[in-house]
């Protein structure tokens, strides 16, 4: 791109955000956003310092797109707030937070008051009203009820090499720390699974799975082998 090129585009931007300045969007720092042709931005939302807003996305009132986010083609409903994250074709409906560091890609819909925390990723899957994932969890291929929760590490294992498959977590399960969902199966309503757990077939409602080997400790051993800390004397 040719600097005077470069300078034309600021300007076209700049008169954008101005526009939308006028329609009662607040913007932290012009000089650092980017938006869009034809983007739509609805009354009250606050757009901070570094971010993208692209393609055909739709926000609505009173969200906050936080600093180092980026939306493509993404609907955004009422009071969504989205920190230093990235949307890609999907949409989220209101009330819901997004972030930080999270990964919204592409053919997902996450509803009403939910939580994708910190360095959570979604790909082509659907989260029903009240459900939250708060970190480090990867969501792919998957259809997900309400008021679920997912635990920290929890994995949707929906790739073998060569083909793609898809699970369904029904309403109030419960998915806790380190688990491993080895698609396609099923949760039903409910349902706990443990910490630790690789689940490989379905599991029915109200019920409890645990898939985990059973602790075992053998006193001494470290002592018989000489595998002393450097501070044990």
């Amino acid at each position: 791109m040719k600097y005077e090129e470069y300078l034309t585009k600021k300007e076209e931007n700049r008169k954008r955000i101005v526009s939308y300045m006028e329609t009662g969007v607040e913007f932290l720092d012009i000089d650092t956003v980017w938006i869009d042709p034809g983007v739509k931005i609805g009354t009250g939302t606050v757009i901070e310092p570094c971010v993208q807003i692209r393609g055909r996305t739709s926000i609505g009132d009173n969200c906050i797109i936080g600093q180092n986010s980026r939306i493509e083609d993404g609907v955004l409903c009422s009071e969504v707030k989205v920190m230093s994250s990235v949307i890609l074709d999907s949409s989220v409906d209101e009330g819901t937070s997004v972030g930080p560091f999270a990964y919204i890609r592409p053919g997902s819909k996450v509803g009403k008051n939910c939580k994708i925390g910190d360095f959570v990723e979604v790909k082509n899957s659907t989260l029903g009203d009240g459900t939250k994932a708060s970190h480090l969890t990867y969501i792919g291929d998957s259809d997900l009820g309400d008021n679920i929760n997912l635990g920290c590490g929890v994995v949707f294992v929906n790739y073998d090499g060569k083909n793609k498959y898809r699970s369904t977590i029904d309403d109030g399960a419960f998915i806790g720390c380190n688990t491993n969902i080895v698609s396609p199966v099923t949760v039903g309503k409910g349902a706990y699974i443990a910490a630790g757990t690789t689940v490989t077939k379905n599991v029915p409602e109200d019920s409890l799975c645990v898939g985990r080997s059973k602790q075992k400790v053998i006193e001494g051993w470290a002592r018989e082998r000489g595998l002393y800390r450097k501070n044990d004397k």
